[in-house]
């Protein structure tokens, strides 16, 4: 990685520049393990701005950025256990820069539990747009933390899971590796189920909540929609909070 110009000038300087001015002037990064390979990750004295995958980590950075960057002597505490699992734990994420639409759909990605997906059209409807889902996945092809915020547990309304920052192979290896069935979904989609309902509890789920896996075969009924499922009888799960589908 090049030498920034301007951490040259700072090293010009008859005093060394303290700490606390390097880390508001610039970011530190380190490349760690990941499970869809190895990650260069950037991060600020605000959190974890950036994670990449491949080459051209230091180019795409300062496009974005604007910021130099210093390499860091090892990972932030908490990142690595952050990356396997989607879990924060405490771990700040820097995500100035971002509009307000932006920030509200990460923080609505953010709610959805390892191991369960929801369609673009749930954000959507999250963050009060329902018909912003074009607009949705937009904003998270620009996810600057990907695996920190599970994009990758988005995925499209027709069974597909769609486009992915890191590419779509690694998207179903990381749902995969979280135990979301996916031929099971695309086999539901297929059916023009996109919901499932038990009928012993009356209640109506996205079928990988957690609700939904447990409804035996006898109980289990399958919807186009939440408005068929309420014509039904069936009230949603407050749990995944299920809204009414619009194809991704």
């Amino acid at each position: 990685m090049t030498q920034d110009p301007l951490l040259t000038g700072l090293a010009a300087l008859a005093a060394e520049p303290p700490e606390s001015l390097l880390d508001r002037i610039a970011a530190r990064w380190v490349r760690v393990p990941a499970p869809i390979g190895e990650l260069t990750v950037a991060y600020t004295d605000h959190g974890i701005a950036y994670v990449h995958a491949g080459d051209g980590f230091a180019q795409a950075f300062r496009e974005r950025f604007g910021r130099p960057l210093l390499p860091a002597a090892r990972p932030p505490a908490g990142l690595l256990p952050a990356l396997r699992t989607g879990r924060l734990s405490g771990l700040r994420l820097d995500l100035r820069g971002l509009s307000d639409f932006q920030r509200a759909v990460l923080e609505a990605t953010r709610a959805i539990p390892r191991g369960e997906v929801r369609p673009y059209s749930w954000i959507a409807a999250r963050v009060g747009s329902p018909r912003a889902v074009r607009a949705v996945g937009t904003a998270l092809g620009r996810n600057p933390v990907p695996l920190l915020i599970p994009c990758h547990r988005v995925t499209r309304s027709d069974g597909a899971v769609g486009d992915y920052v890191f590419g779509a192979t690694a998207k179903e290896r990381l749902l995969l590796a979280e135990g979301v069935d996916l031929d099971r979904l695309r086999g539901l989609a297929g059916e023009r189920v996109f919901y499932l309902a038990s009928d012993t509890t009356g209640v109506v789920c996205f079928p990988t909540c957690h609700n939904a896996r447990r409804i035996t075969p006898a109980h289990r009924h399958g919807f186009r929609s939440v408005a068929q499922a309420r014509a039904a009888g069936y009230r949603p799960c407050r749990t995944c909070r299920p809204a009414e589908d619009i194809p991704a």
